[in-house]
């Protein structure tokens, strides 16, 4: 056994399947609209398609996101308790709370989330309806594009904030797991959003080729950038760092840093073709992405998990 030397920390959370989903589904719903959102205020007209896209995956993901949440609540039928008080049914936001600010955050999310997918649909005609119409250009599509680019962001970072302010080891000891986990959701939603793009069969015109071309330079670098915040966290972490140790260091090292950064960032400069198709490459890379990013998320809360406590002292295996 190995120990810590804080008597701060307190009890495991007990965060396992549907947080980690949650945590993974939410990245990628607020990166996808951030990015979807600079692509309408700074884009081409060629960058449309992406744009609905983006508002598309963000909004199913805001619905997967609380959908999640409530089912990890030990009385689901209860979820309203978040925002409502139960006595007097008046609102209830708890701004010192960091599990309060975050369910407002998801609802305020999917409230612009389900705004630009209406206009989305709009735009693309598949069904008609004036006021909706109104949401897919002009002032209201950019109030729309701005306000929830802004929720997007703060989504995308938000988990790793919460994970931060949590006393529990490899959490607490670091203030860098927030900005981690926002490079981290703008590499899967750009992954994401690389693959359903190809998916739709709608990328053969020269324009659309240059979109996906910008977005897999985008994802090279939010790539870099997550990398150099993930060593900066670790080295951060002190002897926390120690959380590590075993299996979740080498699951850290070989899924995440490996295949899920440092293999597609080779794929996509280029160093990796022999034995990959064409169309193989991109595909591939932004699939280890994704991988990439729930394994950050599930070994950054298993392993400390892990960790227990005896004696007013921390422990792991």
């Amino acid at each position: 056994m190995q120990h810590l030397p804080s008597t701060f920390y307190t009890e495991p959370a007990e965060w396992r399947t549907w947080i980690i989903l949650y945590f993974f589904i939410g990245g990628i719903a607020g990166g996808s609209f951030f990015i979807a959102s600079l692509l309408y205020l700074f884009g081409r007209p060629a960058d449309r398609p992406l744009v609905r896209l983006g508002y598309y995956v963000a909004f199913i993901g805001a619905v997967l996101s609380g959908l999640v949440l409530i089912i990890d609540l030990g009385r689901p039928e209860r979820f309203w308790h978040m925002m409502i008080q139960n006595q007097t049914g008046r609102l209830m936001f708890k701004y010192w709370s960091p599990m309060s600010v975050g369910v407002w955050g998801l609802l305020f999310f999917g409230l612009f989330s389900f705004l630009a997918a209406l206009g989305a649909a709009t735009e693309e005609r598949h069904f008609r309806w004036e006021p909706a119409g109104r949401l897919a250009r002009g002032a209201a599509a950019t109030f729309v594009a701005i306000v929830g680019g802004i929720a997007g962001f703060f989504l995308a970072g938000y988990t790793g904030v919460l994970l931060s302010v949590t006393n529990r080891p490899g959490w607490a000891d670091s203030s860098w797991l927030g900005i981690l986990f926002l490079f981290s959701a703008a590499s899967t939603a750009a992954a994401a959003l690389m693959l359903l793009a190809r998916r739709r069969h709608r990328w053969t015109e020269p324009g659309d080729a240059i979109a996906l071309g910008n977005l897999a330079q985008f994802d090279k670098w939010a790539l870099v950038l997550e990398l150099i915040a993930l060593v900066i966290f670790l080295i951060t972490l002190g002897p926390a760092i120690r959380v590590y140790a075993g299996v979740w260091g080498v699951a850290l090292v070989l899924f995440v840093i490996g295949l899920g950064i440092l293999l597609p960032l080779a794929m996509g400069m280029g160093w990796v073709r022999r034995g990959w198709g064409r169309w193989d490459v991109p595909v591939t890379s932004a699939a280890l992405v994704l991988f990439g990013g729930f394994m950050l998320r599930l070994v950054t809360i298993l392993s400390s998990e892990s960790v227990h406590m005896a004696n007013n002292r921390v422990f792991h295996p």
